[in-house]
């Protein structure tokens, strides 16, 4: 499908006139060449267009962007005005933060789609006019940056789960330390799957996410920055590609090594980490280990002059760490050290993107983390180019760094030159599930994984496909036919987020449930744990089947015998089971039979009143007066029956025990009053007979 026509078809109709109007530029960039070649004229006309398009669309998301802010604001302060644990006042700013969480997704899919087409139409100019366009958009962009509020986007994303996430522990914060908890863990060993997710559909995967998991932000101790989303890793290898060849070939003990640092490049800690496959210290299971370095020790470790023995010795030196913690940091120093050594190992390609992590704090068990702005850089000097110079501060002379200094994390790095960059089409969705300690897949999460918002690739790597794209290397991994293809599919229908003919979101095709009966449950309870605590939980929610879930943040630090900082949150409900199709034909048919009998019922009725004497008269208002309450309470019924068939909450049975008794009630109350009125022009013919 060509762009026009898909800008066309997916425009949110509120806002169709601040789109960006491709379909008149590329007009007018083909008209103006009919009867003349392109001209200096035509070029300032055409750059003044694209100026004025380029502003309007990106006015209209500043300003949508501050509106939003605002709400998150109202929010936020609405919130904190909340004294009572009163359940309905949680559900309903949880309520006005979702219609926010909507307005968010349809910002992004505007953003996003508009920025393809300013994209798309610079490519459009160039090729036509055989002009360069590129640097005027990039001077364009400095003055109106659209390609930069994706950002400020991510930020409201990060609040507004924040925000959600208090509402479910009723106005109350999570304890800052269980943010922090892993942090000096050394191995990772989890269960995971790669999807790719079009551009399109990123801020609807984040949306939905965040209604089951908050985002997971490590630094509570300051305000969350958009910067602090970005991930850079540098990947070591050799000019053999030999753990590049290792890694994909799937080999026994096949390994990746990196530098990981996150934020900004000024950042001073550095992750030193290993990823094994099969590794044999853990009987053929695959793991992720690391130990953390500050900057300026980095060159040291590659290059040996600080050694595994003397890092123990200094982790020994600061007391922080027992014994054990002391002897894992260094099992893991000394074998990524060996093997750097051993296989000449040097910088190789670099690995930048902003990431947004899912889970509850404190709970590694289940983990869910999406990763845009996917790029690739180079690092090495395979071809004779030194990228990694530094000026050492002592000498003053040039020398080889553990990572480029003239970028950082500017994305899209246009002062990068286009030989040594890549920029990758989708974002990743990657899901961790440590099911070795009994966790399963949550019913939502299966929903999602298999939806056309996401794109299966099986054991697809980052640095795997960095490498084939942009060195000569002898084996190339199978997903890259993958990139040929539009991995877009068509929606499934009651997936995902949308909206009504009103505009009202649809979660799932549904209206929003309660913030406390969510109709998906997250279950992260130990095994031995969840079978001790069925019976509390079964008891629970037969007492609070509608209301609000048990407390969930004690003042002493403890619910139900669990320490703080362990997955002391659990969303427990009733298993929602959408109802087919067929259930919603039984209920009209239902309503329809009731209006069938009142209508006969009225029929009769207008037959006494108007052919009729004076007592027919009044059984037939009577009887108008039954139709008309059957009608409403028809009514009443089907839209009830209707919201419980949407939503799954019963408030009450879908067989009417009442109805059809209080109906056969009134029927022979009216007929007895109708004998009883009728009872004395019986006898007046026998009486005047016999006088």
């Amino acid at each position: 499908m060509k762009f026009g026509a898909e800008l066309s078809r997916n425009i949110f109709p509120p806002w169709r006139t601040s789109y960006f109007q491709y379909n008149e530029l590329k007009h007018d960039l083909k008209q103006r060449q009919l009867d003349h070649v392109w001209n200096d004229k035509d070029e300032r006309d055409f750059l003044d267009k694209f100026r004025r398009e380029l502003a309007k669309v990106y006015r209209f998301v500043d300003e949508k962007l501050h509106d939003l802010n605002q709400r998150v604001d109202q929010s936020d302060v609405a919130m904190r005005r909340i004294v009572t644990r009163d359940t309905q006042q949680y559900d309903a700013v949880a309520e006005a933060l979702t219609e926010t969480l909507f307005d968010v997704n349809d910002l992004g899919r505007f953003h996003q789609l508009n920025s393809r087409g300013f994209e798309k139409m610079v490519k459009k100019h160039d090729r036509y006019t055989k002009r360069d366009m590129q640097c005027a958009y990039v001077e364009m962009l400095k003055l109106y940056p659209l390609d930069k509020l994706s950002q400020p986007l991510d930020k409201l994303i990060v609040q507004i789960s924040s925000l959600h996430d208090r509402c479910r522990l009723y106005g109350q914060s999570r304890d800052s330390q269980a943010y922090t908890q892993g942090g000096q863990q050394t191995a990772f060993e989890r269960a995971t799957s790669k999807y790719w997710v079009h551009p399109d559909n990123i801020t609807e995967v984040k949306s939905i996410i965040l209604l089951h998991l908050p985002v997971h932000v490590y630094n509570q101790k300051k305000d969350y920055e958009a910067e602090d989303a970005a991930v850079s890793s540098v990947y070591l290898d050799n000019k053999d590609f030999e753990l590049y060849t290792a890694r994909l070939e799937r080999a026994e003990g096949a390994q990746a090594i990196r530098m990981r640092w996150y934020g900004r490049g000024e950042n001073n800690n550095v992750y030193i980490e290993r990823k094994t496959h099969h590794a044999e210290w853990l009987n053929g299971h695959s793991v992720k280990d690391r130990f953390r370095l500050k900057e300026g020790m980095v060159n040291a470790f590659l290059n040996g002059s600080y050694s595994a023995e003397i890092y123990r010795q200094d982790l020994i030196r600061k007391g922080k760490m027992d014994e054990v913690s002391v002897g894992n940091h260094h099992f893991v120093a000394k074998g990524i050290q060996d093997r750097i050594q051993e296989g000449r190992l040097a910088p190789m390609c670099r690995v930048f993107y902003n990431r947004t992590a899912f889970q509850l704090p404190g709970d590694q068990r289940l983990r869910l983390s999406l990763d845009c702005d996917l790029t690739y850089i180079r690092e090495d000097d395979l071809d004779g180019k030194r990228r990694r110079l530094r000026r050492d501060a002592a000498s003053g002379r040039l020398t080889d760094n553990w990572r480029r200094t003239d970028i950082g994390i500017d994305h899209p790095f246009r002062s990068v030159a286009g030989d040594d960059i890549l920029h990758f089409p989708y974002a990743v969705l990657e899901t961790k599930i440590q099911s070795h300690l009994g966790q399963e897949m949550p019913g939502w999460l299966a929903t999602l994984l298999s939806s056309h918002l996401v794109h299966e690739v099986p054991r697809f790597s980052k640095y795997l496909h960095g490498a084939s794209m942009l060195y000569k290397v002898p084996v190339v991994p199978w997903w890259l036919k993958e990139l040929e293809i539009d991995i877009r599919k068509p929606p499934v229908p009651n997936i995902g987020l949308s909206r009504s003919l009103s505009y009202r979101p649809l979660i799932n095709g549904h209206h929003r449930q309660s913030l406390f009966d969510p109709h998906v449950a997250i279950h992260l309870f130990d095994p031995a744990e969840k079978r001790k605590r069925s019976d509390f939980f079964s008891r629970v929610f037969s007492l609070r089947s509608e209301k609000a879930l048990p407390p969930l943040s004690q003042p002493n630090g403890k619910e139900d015998g669990l320490p703080r900082g362990r997955s002391n949150v659990s969303i427990v409900s009733r298993q929602f089971k959408r109802a087919e199709p067929k259930t919603y034909f039984a209920n009209e048919r239902t309503f329809i039979s009731w209006l069938q009998f009142c209508a006969l019922l009225l029929t009769v009725a207008l037959n006494l009143l108007n052919m009729g004497d004076y007592i027919s008269r009044i059984i037939g208002a009577v009887f108008i007066i039954i139709s008309s309450l059957l009608s409403f309470y028809a009514l009443g019924r089907f839209q009830v029956r209707a919201w419980q068939l949407r939503t799954g909450r019963n408030i009450i049975r879908y067989d009417d025990i009442y109805g059809p008794t209080v109906l056969c009630i009134l029927m022979v109350t009216a007929l007895v009053v109708n004998f009883y009125l009728r009872a004395p022009t019986f006898s007046s013919p026998a009486q005047q007979h016999n006088k």
